[in-house]
């Protein structure tokens, strides 16, 4: 295969030294994923209301997904080491395509009143379970894809790009739910559509995508868990340069455990104000299951397109530090999610919902790049573990957690989200600048 300057004109065509087919049905197994998780994730609300199962097992349900997820998920990074990418991409889908139709199927028979709800949501769960264990295998599977067949700055733009469906996918789950909820299986419909989509997508993976025969050796990255807030970010060609192998780095690092702990209160803190912001939309609104979905996707695309704004605009054209970035946003999301959670009406609390989610956009990379600029190159790859585990581990507990905290008053986790917030401000500046990097 002809490589650099040699490559022929499709293959150079995308400019990251892939060819427009190649690169497209790479960002397609991104884009699938995420945008059927958080289609998923805007759904469950009004079909937990609608079969009368209790908010705290709709949340329980992400949870699941997301403990197995973040076990998962270093294994199959380490896998992606090895040759054979593309069957772990194959792999990943599967997982998602499964994990849809058995949790589509089950839903519309729950919602037609076949089985007993108890029955239809521990087969839910086992739906959620198997993406969460399989799913995880496509992510880092690109990733390794495309960094063994790029070098340089072609690495970093192509990692970048194709990290960016994430973030595109968190907007056209949400936009497109409305418009699959059609009869006989009317809420489920969309998780069967997304189902068949990912079909698509496998049959083209398996059929013209090319087998590996990778440039240059490449390792897989564990990937966030694909919600409404997951930063889709990379590691660059540099952090991946090889190096003598580090001493461990600790958890208790003083370079980087300031910056752990905002990762993981700020996590939470978006993580619980995710979980109810559709049940709020359905009891403060006081509509419709029907017409609640679409203002809860108002809402959610609302936040993720701000979020977006955020790092593709704001964050390049302000140019603060990490801990401005973390000071500030968790400030914009202290003051955003309180709005939220008094708003009385949907064009408040869509704006409202947007405020908060451009402070997490500010604070998410400004707590990953300070953990990253604390230490020395040669420990990137151990803090960028470290930020990936924050980063899962906030969808573990804090789902169900919000939803405990709802039941005593709607706008009860909004309002504690925002305190923790702002104390988290406070914390960060009064805690001074991170110790300069290490060099070696």
């Amino acid at each position: 295969m002809a490589h650099g300057p040699n490559l022929p004109a499709q293959e150079r065509s995308t400019g990251f030294g892939l060819g427009r087919e190649r690169f497209s049905l790479l960002f397609a197994v991104m884009l699938v994923a995420a945008a059927g998780n958080t289609a998923m994730q805007s759904l469950l609300p009004a079909i937990g209301r609608s079969l009368g199962v209790a908010d705290l097992w709709v949340a329980l349900a992400f949870s699941l997904s997301a403990i197995l997820w973040v076990v998962a998920a270093p294994y199959w990074a380490r896998r992606a080491d090895l040759r054979g990418r593309r069957a772990l991409m194959r792999w990943g889908l599967a997982g998602f395509v499964g994990s849809m139709l058995v949790c589509g199927g089950i839903l519309a028979v729950g919602l037609a009143g076949w089985l007993p709800v108890t029955l239809v949501f521990v087969i839910f769960f086992l739906g959620r379970g198997l993406y969460g264990a399989l799913g995880a295998a496509s992510p880092p599977a690109v990733q390794a894809y495309v960094a063994a067949r790029t070098d340089g700055q072609q690495r970093t733009a192509a990692l970048a790009a194709v990290a960016s469906s994430f973030g595109l996918g968190t907007i056209i789950g949400p936009a497109m739910a409305p418009l699959f909820v059609f009869e006989p299986l009317g809420l489920a419909g969309p998780l069967i559509v997304f189902a068949g989509i990912g079909a698509i997508v496998l049959v083209l993976i398996a059929t013209r995508l090319p087998d590996d025969t990778p440039k240059n050796p490449a390792k897989g990255r564990v990937a966030d868990y694909p919600a409404i807030s997951a930063t889709g970010a990379s590691r660059t060609d540099e952090e991946e340069t090889a190096a003598p192998a580090p001493r461990k780095l600790a958890w208790r690092d003083p370079r980087v455990w300031r910056w752990l702990i905002a990762g993981t209160v700020g996590g939470h803190g978006q993580a619980v104000m995710l979980s109810v912001a559709g049940f709020l939309v359905i009891d403060r609104l006081g509509l419709s299951i029907g017409e609640a979905q679409h203002a809860i996707a108002v809402v959610l695309i609302g936040g993720a397109v701000a979020s977006l704004l955020a790092q593709w605009w704001l964050i390049p054209m302000l140019q603060l530090s990490p801990m401005q970035l973390v000071v500030w946003g968790s400030i914009l999301a202290a003051i955003g999610s309180v709005l939220t959670g008094i708003a009385a009406d949907l064009y408040t609390m869509t704006l409202s919902f947007a405020l908060a989610s451009v402070g997490f956009g500010l604070f998410r990379p400004g707590f990953t790049s300070g953990a990253s600029l604390a230490v020395a190159p040669h420990e990137q790859n151990a803090v960028a573990g470290m930020v990936t585990s924050v980063n899962g581990l906030a969808y573990v507990a804090a789902p169900a957690l919000g939803v405990l905290i709802y039941g005593f008053g709607w706008s009860l986790p909004f309002v504690l989200t925002g305190v923790v917030m702002l104390g988290l401000a406070i914390w960060t500046a009064l805690g001074g600048r991170p110790p300069s990097p290490q060099r070696s």
